[in-house]
């Protein structure tokens, strides 16, 4: 639409279904490029993708005429293809459904990208589903603990 202009920043989190630790070290950088390139093909901009073995975080400048969900929709999908696809795993790989959306203002986006950057350091001290607990509680989003990320059994 002419003179439609927006500034608007999502992060997403989502994780490997039955948080499996699946994306290795050799895996993660080509996985983490492929969702950024399939993020950017939907129109949005990717500003920062990282992550550990079993989840992701991506720092996404959002279109108004998208929504998140069907943007995550397609990457979430036509990543799995392309990890399955790939011939790099031994075992089908899905991501879990569902994901979580966190939006900032322009003025918070040096501390969310350092805060993705440096994000496996995080992981020295609190586990993912801390972290993810911690995020809902701090933008006060309710949730019904069956559909959080569980830790692995």
């Amino acid at each position: 639409m002419a003179n439609t202009y927006s500034q608007m920043y999502v992060q997403t989190v989502f994780g490997v279904k039955y948080r499996k630790a699946l994306l290795k070290e050799s895996l993660k950088h080509d996985t983490f490029a492929f969702l950024g390139n399939l993020i950017n093909e939907t129109g949005c901009k990717t500003n920062i993708i990282n992550g550990m073995h079993d989840h992701v975080h991506c720092l996404i400048g959002i279109k108004p005429s998208l929504s998140v969900s069907n943007v995550m929709k397609s990457v979430k999908a036509k990543s799995s293809k392309w990890l399955n696809e790939s011939n790099r795993l031994e075992h089908r790989f899905e991501w879990q459904p569902g994901f979580g959306s966190f939006s900032y203002s322009h003025s918070h986006l040096d501390s969310v990208i350092r805060y993705i950057r440096n994000h496996e350091k995080h992981h020295n001290t609190m586990s993912f589903r801390e972290e993810y607990l911690k995020m809902l509680r701090s933008f006060n989003i309710e949730f019904d603990e069956r559909y959080i990320f569980h830790d692995p059994v």
